[in-house]
């Protein structure tokens, strides 16, 4: 039920950024492979929350969160990058989808994507492109909205608690 949540861009305030590090803490332990390995300090998801919400402020890429209407806290994120190479200026990376725990299974995941791209289109970008997991969750969430499949990159990165997992790499055409 989306109607339980409020997407909307995020600002520079220090509360985000520590609500954005909670987000990110509760995906890290929960195994999501996002970047970071576990255990992960508090202080180190801060700061990339801060560092990521200022190259916002840049214009460099858009931040997406969404609260529970409820109670007003941020459950989820996504980031659309827009720092791309010269001769890129219609693409975006979509990047760092974060659910947490408490409010995954309730379409969420897909109500971000759907924000991603909406603000991307905003944006003037016509292409997305992202990876994800292989075999996780979300690869599935991504290929039930439609995202072309590019294919498999074998050992990609290490989940949080050591291992090797594989990625798999997406891209989305968007109407003008």
């Amino acid at each position: 039920m989306t109607d339980t949540f409020r997407i909307r861009r995020a600002t520079s305030d220090p509360a985000v950024a520590e609500a954005l590090a909670d987000v990110l803490l509760d995906c890290v332990e929960s195994g999501a492979s996002v970047g970071f390995m576990h255990p992960l300090p508090r202080a180190k998801a801060l700061a990339f929350w801060q560092s990521t919400l200022a190259s916002a402020e840049r214009g460099e890429r858009l931040v997406l969160v969404a609260e529970d209407t409820e109670s007003g806290s941020i459950v989820g994120t996504v980031q659309v990058v827009l720092t791309m190479p010269d001769n890129q200026p219609h693409r975006a990376d979509v990047a760092k989808l974060q659910v947490h725990r408490s409010a995954r299974r309730r379409g969420l995941g897909e109500a971000l994507v759907r924000a991603a791209e909406a603000a991307a289109r905003g944006a003037g970008r016509t292409l997305l492109v992202l990876d994800t997991v292989t075999g996780s969750d979300a690869e599935r969430l991504y290929t039930r909205l439609g995202w072309q499949r590019c294919g498999v990159i074998p050992g990609y990165a290490l989940w949080p608690r050591g291992g090797l997992c594989s990625t798999t790499v997406f891209y989305r055409e968007l109407a003008g």
